[in-house]
């Protein structure tokens, strides 16, 4: 019985299922928002509403009993983590002055489809994985702005107080540059007082726009492709368990047949 429950959670059926009931979950969250539902619709909304809680329950309890007894293979998983605590606070009932809360926690159901869907868990742990690798890229980033800023004060201030005048406001007006954001209108108010602010912002928009950002999709790239592999290997030796287990079983049918036999001629 175990056996086939863990079958039927790992079948692509079952996936597509839950997707499909996401999907829904999502589509009955904005049809709340709509103005003008009559009591009975939104009877209706909530009778919904608690028959997808109902499956997502069922789901967590089917992928638990399919790993018992080792509980651990479930709740060593962060996917599995993520997915069971979303249940946890949607059974949580909201009543009253907080059922505005409880609106909001079926939000969770939508992020559900980051862990339904290999592809997308696949790009959430490569951005996980590239946190730690981008220390040294958000630190020179850091230095950039820090030395940009302290000039640009200092070339600027005077002339362009609105966009220059403390250090704090120049590294905004850095951060709207660097976003390629109407840049262009700060640099012709400089341009008009100083022939030679072009400089400034050309240099700073190549070093900063062009090479930081090329660093941090390289940085997610190489991390992407290291995940993949690991994703592989993963696969491949869940596999080679699969096949094992399935040889035991094998062997010990027909290892009891053979005993069958021997006690029928006995």
């Amino acid at each position: 019985m175990q056996a086939k429950i863990a079958k039927l959670v790992n079948s692509k059926a079952f996936e597509y299922f839950i997707i499909a009931t996401i999907l829904i979950s999502a589509v009955l969250i904005g049809i709340e928002t709509m103005s003008g539902l009559t009591a009975q619709q939104i009877t209706l909304i909530n009778m919904a509403n608690n028959a997808i809680l109902g499956i997502f329950v069922v789901e967590a309890a089917l992928k638990i009993y399919a790993v018992a007894p080792k509980f651990q293979r479930y709740f060593t998983d962060g996917w599995n983590l993520f997915d069971f605590s979303i249940v946890v606070f949607s059974l949580i009932p909201f009543t009253g002055q907080y059922a505005m809360i409880g609106r909001l926690l079926r939000l969770l159901r939508v992020a559900r489809l980051l862990s339904a869907l290999p592809e997308l868990r696949l790009i959430v742990s490569t951005l996980l994985k590239t946190i730690p690798s981008m220390f040294h890229v958000v630190i020179l980033m850091m230095v950039l702005f820090y030395i940009y800023g302290v000039a640009g004060y200092n070339f600027f201030h005077e002339t362009n107080p609105e966009y220059w005048g403390s250090l704090g406001t120049s590294l905004l007006t850095l951060f709207r540059v660097v976003t390629l954001e109407g840049w262009t209108e700060v640099m012709y108010l400089d341009l008009a007082n100083h022939q030679w602010a072009w400089l400034y912002y050309v240099s700073f928009i190549v070093v900063g726009t062009f090479i930081i950002v090329n660093l941090f999709i390289a940085i997610v790239i190489n991390n992407l492709d290291k995940i993949k592999e690991q994703t592989k290997a993963i696969e491949q030796t869940q596999r080679t368990e699969e096949d094992i287990l399935h040889h035991i079983v094998v062997i010990r049918q027909k290892l009891q047949e053979l005993e069958k036999d021997l006690h029928s001629k006995q």
